[in-house]
């Protein structure tokens, strides 16, 4: 059973929160940090410090104490809003010694250890009740479109994680841009509604699930803390939303197991399937070059398309939308084919999200889009193929980092341009594509800059039992690359374990090979899986467009990274400085046999 807040519900509570924060002591742009998983609680928290005159920052639940420590610090957090006794105790840890945190609420369960200023929620939010409203009103009365209201803390890849600082004005007229754009190619056909269960200390999430919402009254669902665990399609079929963003590895899971399935289909089933794909494929290419959709579409969509659809309760979704990280091309057919064309979403914390949208019926494989309405953008200082630093000038761009001036001077020029750090082209029709990242670039002693990413994304199509390819190459004579076998994923702690995935073992099989752990792969003694990666990595390099990009060498990793083993940031980033130091040893050793 769902339990649910109206509108005017929903800004009774903020503006209790916000009375109990200020009762508190919360003073004017004190931070009150939220750690734990979405929630009513969460929301009410975030529109509550900023009615009280304070800023809002969340704390991603992956983070290290260190980290923890770090932001309580740097944010100047004066109350703390976190989940249960667990994130409890571990901010009590991270704040120990601090005078500055006056207050600690916990918003699920009761609290096991009774200590002074620690509420739960319920006792908290009647703390303000004897506030008159005009005295919560003259602090809302200050609050003005370029004053900060939020921090988003950055995962921190190199060194301290940055506060960024959003505006109200940032936020407001993102969420409203992006529905304009949204609403202009595809019109509303009724209330639109949410699911929330990414990370709210994203600004993707923050976008998409709480600002987007409230700026067309739209119904927001929350799924369980264990949403990435594989409970997220059970509320998607519960709510069937209207609007879905995901991260790419959301995206590929849920089609990993569409295919898993699959594979057990046999005799007419199995070729409906596949005849179904192919017209859903080759209908959503030639849309999204302004043509028309094949003959058998209507068959194709009765026979298969709704009924999965249906099954991952996105019969109702017209807007789905995928970011934070890149993309295959391969995942993005994938959809096609199914009839679930995903929009690619290019967007940072300092753009306060979107910064580029792909436009519904007209989506580029390869490219993230067009810029966002009444934002500006161009490509700084192109080479010869047109590939420079992707620039942003608008009100979407932030204020600049907390406590930070170098580092905001380095993000925003003089004349107010942002500097992404991303490396792009841009086409005669505006459409971006991201070639990687400024800091990711690998030099060679040769003093060759090569992009990863391009090169990793090719090695995992060549290789479809891989899971992760890092490409390794700085400061040396050639590219190897640590690969990562395809595993299945302990669902109560996330982290890989030693298993293969179906696809994984199949895969082997075909080469010859039986195998069911990363173990068994190492130690096959025919070296028959090694000399099949081997082939790989050569058809990749026959497309190569210079000797520097070509890989000579992968090393096959036992544990694929992860969020818990502290390789991926909390949205699947690759935190590349993390695995070169975890792998030092073993890179070394890499090349040392030459």
């Amino acid at each position: 059973m769902w339990q649910k807040w109206t509108y005017e519900e929903y800004y009774r509570d903020i503006r209790a929160a916000a009375k109990s924060f200020v009762h508190l002591g919360l003073q004017k742009y004190n931070a009150v940090a939220i750690f734990g998983f979405n929630s009513p609680e969460w929301y009410i928290s975030n529109f509550g410090s900023m009615f009280a005159g304070g800023v809002s920052l969340g704390i991603y639940t992956t983070s290290s104490p260190e980290a923890i420590k770090y932001i309580l610090e740097d944010s100047n957090t004066a109350i703390a809003v976190v989940e249960n006794t667990a994130s409890l105790k571990r901010v009590l840890k991270a704040a120990e010694g601090s005078l500055r945190i006056k207050a600690i609420i916990q918003y699920t369960g009761e609290i096991e250890e009774q200590q002074p200023n620690i509420y739960t929620w319920k006792d908290f939010i009647k703390l303000g009740k004897d506030m008159s409203d005009e005295e919560l009103d003259s602090r809302t009365a200050d609050i003005t479109p370029n004053k900060c209201c939020s921090l988003i803390y950055t995962s921190g890849t190199t060194g301290n994680p940055k506060g960024a600082m959003l505006s109200h004005d940032n936020l407001v007229w993102t969420a409203h841009v992006t529905w304009d754009r949204l609403y202009s190619e595809l019109p509303p056909t009724g209330p639109e509604r949410f699911v929330s269960y990414l990370p709210l200390s994203h600004i993707a999430a923050q976008l998409v699930e709480v600002y987007m919402p409230t700026t067309v009254h739209g119904s927001v669902y929350f799924a369980r803390p264990d949403a990435l665990k594989g409970t997220l399609v059970d509320t998607l079929k519960d709510v069937r939303p209207t609007f879905m963003m995901g991260v790419p590895r959301v995206w590929e899971k849920i089609a990993e197991k569409l295919q898993a399935l699959a594979r057990q289909n046999h005799g007419l089933k199995k070729k409906i399937g596949n005849w179904a794909k192919g017209v859903g494929l080759r209908g959503n290419l030639s849309v999204n070059e302004g043509g028309s959709v094949p003959f058998g579409w209507g068959i194709a969509k009765a026979l298969v398309f709704k009924k999965i659809k249906v099954g991952l309760g996105l019969d109702k979704c017209k807007r789905r939308y995928v970011g934070a990280a890149p993309i295959s091309k391969d995942a993005m057919k994938y959809y096609m084919s199914i009839d679930l064309s995903l929009q690619e979403v290019f967007g940072l914390t300092e753009s306060s999200g979107p910064f580029t949208l792909s436009p519904v019926g007209g989506i580029k494989l390869g490219s993230c889009g067009i810029a966002i309405g009444g934002l500006d953008s161009k490509i700084d200082q192109p080479d010869e193929d047109g590939v420079g630093e992707l620039c942003g000038f608008g009100r979407n761009v932030f204020m600049g980092y907390l406590n930070n001036e170098a580092k905001t001077n380095e993000a925003i020029d003089e004349n107010g341009w942002l500097h992404t750090g991303d490396l792009a082209k841009q086409d005669k029709n505006g459409y971006v594509y991201i070639t990687g990242r400024q800091k990711e670039i690998i030099i060679t002693s040769g003093g060759e800059n090569v992009a990863p990413v391009p090169i990793e994304e090719d090695i995992k199509k060549e290789l479809p039992m891989l899971s992760s390819v890092m490409l390794v190459g700085d400061q040396r004579k050639y590219l190897t690359c640590l690969v990562a076998f395809k595993v299945e994923v302990d669902p109560n702690t996330t982290a890989p374990t030693n298993k293969l995935t179906p696809e994984a073992v199949e895969i082997c099989h075909k080469l010859g090979v039986e195998v069911r752990t990363v173990e068994e792969v190492i130690e096959d003694k025919t070296d028959t899986i090694k000399k099949a990666i081997q082939a790989g990595l050569d058809r990749v390099n026959e497309r190569s467009k210079s000797r520097a990009q070509k890989v000579q060498k992968a090393h096959i990793i036992e544990k694929d990274f992860s969020v818990p083993g502290g390789e991926l940031g909390p949205t699947l980033k690759l935190k590349r400085p993390v695995v070169l130091k975890l792998y030092a040893d073993v890179i070394d050793k890499v090349y040392a046999e030459e």
